[in-house]
């Protein structure tokens, strides 16, 4: 054979090699998508999207089929995108529901903020999964921060942020350095907060971020302050906290810390050591050790700094040591409304003693309530009554209880209206979520419609979006169903009340969450018109 030939030969052997190996290669480190947008990464779908996909989680399929309609409804108006950062896979049921709640307030305030004819800009609303415990946060801001940029997406707020860990923190923080709007709904960490300093100088360490729920040092403020003095005196309480690595944790057990105290000393606190926010781990041999340790002190009020799976067995095991005829009183944070979806018939049953009645009782400061300003509006008309000898007129019916009960009138006259929603079922608006997240999207959609100037087609810069927080307040106050949302210069909700609640497992309720009374983080309720302060009167 002729050299050449050989050449020639040689050379068409080598490309088909390296071909070969480029194709092979570039099979293996193709990414392994979910959906458009969306990548496998480790067993999880990490990504955004807003075409009805639904991250494999069962139980939410109809909602994000309807976020994807709406999207495409307003897809030729004039209109920008908002994202939902939370994760959205799970194989616990209870999780699922939760996951169901949030993503259905952020419809129904997307279907809210969408109404009418005018009022531009829209909100075409997207799902971000940034994995397990905000995991793969890191991935799935870079997308969000590209489609800040894009003309096409016109990213102008990131809200959700469910969870109060470091990685929700280093979020937060990258999103909002690059000027990207934040509204946290759920977030109670006091570390994902900004300062506001004196006569309303804020120090944002967070610039553009907003809140529309109190911190935990609040939260133990308003829950000190409505249980009184049994909420204070020393020997009669004693902290229970989580010692592993948590915002939330570790910034509710420095608030429980805080409260002032009064009388004698009471029992040191009592850590215990939780192997992550969804497993038990050891945690129930050390609550049976601490509940031990507790039947020897005077104390019958627990304040408990720990998540809800661990709240639930904490309370279980205080039952079951007994301690004679005691009746506990166990006081937690935020997270501790979604421990009802997780509690049994035989759980509510080890509550109680053979009499019927409780033997420990769960009472925590929820967000927001569906029961909450029926039953307070009833109790301060029966006051007026008493005072006046009249009933009184509309406008004289204090506004912080009147203007929050009309907006869940409204909510739940357009979750009635299945027709217009599509979904399968109604959410349950006692776990608070679904009220909390429907009134973040209004929140971001009267921001929106706000700064919104030069036309239809002009779309808001991001940094008007994040300076418009702070401009919700007194006239321009977001009427919320879970109270009044009056945003301070630093972006936190001024004197935002919260939903004091039990868990009553006696035989005669049968094992409810019930509506106890509310609780002011400054000790009185919101001013008229909701006028912020320049200090603390």
């Amino acid at each position: 054979m002729p050299r050449w030939k050989k050449f020639l030969y040689a050379l068409l052997a080598t490309a088909v090699v390296v071909t070969g190996s480029w194709f092979g290669w570039s099979v293996l480190h193709r990414p392994d998508t979910c959906a458009e947008g969306v990548e496998r990464i480790g067993g999880e779908c990490v990504g955004v999207d807003g075409t009805g996909y639904d991250f494999g989680t069962k139980g939410i399929e109809d909602v994000v089929r309807a976020i994807a309609r709406e999207n495409e409804r307003i897809e030729k108006l004039p209109h920008v995108t908002v994202a939902m950062m939370m994760p959205l896979q799970t194989d616990r049921p209870a999780l699922r529901g939760q996951i169901r709640s949030d993503l259905t307030g952020a419809y129904l305030g997307q279907l809210k903020a969408n109404e009418g004819e005018g009022e531009p800009p829209k909100i075409r609303l997207v799902l971000a999964n940034p994995g397990r415990d905000y995991g793969h946060q890191s991935a799935v801001v870079d997308t969000l921060l590209r489609m800040a940029d894009s003309s096409e997406d016109r990213l102008r707020a990131v809200t959700g942020f469910n969870l109060s860990l470091d990685a929700t923190e280093e979020a937060v923080r990258r999103l909002t350095e690059h000027e990207v709007p934040v509204l946290g709904s759920r977030i109670t960490g006091d570390r994902i907060a900004n300062v506001d300093g004196p006569d309303g100088m804020a120090k944002p360490a967070f610039p553009g971020l907003a809140r529309i729920i109190p911190t935990n040092y609040e939260v133990a403020q308003a829950l000190a302050g409505f249980n009184g003095e049994r909420g204070r005196e020393d020997r009669r309480t004693v902290l229970v906290h989580d010692t592993r690595r948590d915002s939330y944790d570790e910034s509710l057990a420095k608030a429980f810390d805080r409260i002032e105290e009064s009388g004698p000393a009471g029992p040191a606190a009592m850590p215990f050591t939780s192997p992550a926010i969804d497993e038990v781990g050891s945690t129930g041999n050390q609550f049976t050790q601490i509940a031990n340790n507790i039947c020897d002190t005077e104390a019958d009020t627990v304040y408990f700094a720990g998540r809800a799976l661990h709240l639930r067995l904490f309370a279980l095991k205080l039952a079951e040591v007994g301690c004679g005829h005691r009746h506990y009183t166990i006081i937690s944070g935020s997270d501790a409304a979604s421990l009802r979806q997780n509690m049994s018939e035989k759980d509510w049953r080890r509550l109680r003693g053979t009499d019927g009645e409780a033997k420990v009782t769960v009472q925590y400061a929820a967000p927001a309530h569906p029961d909450a300003w029926s039953t307070e509006l009833a109790a301060w008309r029966k006051r007026w009554e008493r005072t006046h000898g009249r009933e009184p007129a509309g406008h004289e019916e204090p506004q912080y209880l009147a203007e929050p009960d009309r907006s869940l009138a409204e909510l739940k006259r357009l979750i009635a209206d299945t027709g217009r929603t599509g979904l399968a079922s109604p959410p349950n608006l006692e776990d608070s979520r679904t009220m909390l997240v429907y009134d973040g999207m209004l929140t971001i959609g009267t921001a929106l419609h706000q700064v919104q100037s030069g036309g239809a087609d002009q779309v808001p810069g991001l940094e008007d979006v994040g300076r418009e927080w702070s401009r919700l307040q007194s006239r321009h106050r977001v009427r919320g169903t879970s109270g009044l949302i009056c945003l301070t210069s630093g972006g936190n909700p001024y004197d935002k009340p919260v939903a004091v609640v039990e868990l009553d497992p006696g035989r005669a309720a049968g094992g409810r969450v019930k509506f106890v009374g509310l609780g002011w983080p400054t000790g009185r309720a919101q001013p008229k018109n909701c006028v912020i302060p320049s200090r603390t009167p």
